[in-house]
């Protein structure tokens, strides 16, 4: 049996736990940043329906609805993620938890988007907040990879 050959075997017997503890391939990334972004897809689908209403609807202040909205977005895409994405069911307290920290991220680089686009600027806060979501999932996609699942 030559050294690859055992090695595949070793990682086979040892089951799934062994093949998602095995080095990172270029092929396993992409899988997880397509998941990771159709999951994210549905969180901001959540997260923008719910910022419209509270923002447009109810006259909500969008710092207050942007922090309301993104927590949904983030509370779906944590489910998801650890089910489909990085299919993780372990530590779930701490992964939520770190996963959560990761999505404040994303409100804290929103909320400079606003101050800087909104408050300064006078750009429509609807506008800043659908601009700032390709900015959010880069920078959310690599924290929770190597921290949330990791």
């Amino acid at each position: 049996m030559t050294e690859t050959t055992a090695g595949a075997a070793s990682t086979a017997c040892a089951g799934p736990e062994a093949a998602k503890a095995a080095p990172d391939g270029p092929a396993r990334t992409v899988r997880q940043l397509v998941g990771y972004s159709l999951i994210g897809g549905s969180g901001v689908a959540l997260d923008m329906v719910a910022f419209l209403l509270l923002h447009n609807v109810w006259a909500m202040d969008e710092q207050i609805a942007n922090v309301l909205s993104t927590s949904l977005g983030i509370a779906n895409n944590f489910v998801l993620n650890a089910l489909f994405t990085f299919e993780r069911r372990d530590r779930i307290v701490v992964r939520l938890l770190r996963f959560y920290a990761v999505g404040l991220t994303g409100i804290a680089l929103t909320y400079l988007l606003f101050l800087a686009f909104t408050d300064a600027l006078g750009i429509d806060a609807n506008l800043v907040k659908a601009g700032s979501l390709p900015l959010v999932l880069a920078l959310q996609f690599v924290l929770n990879r190597k921290w949330s699942f990791a």
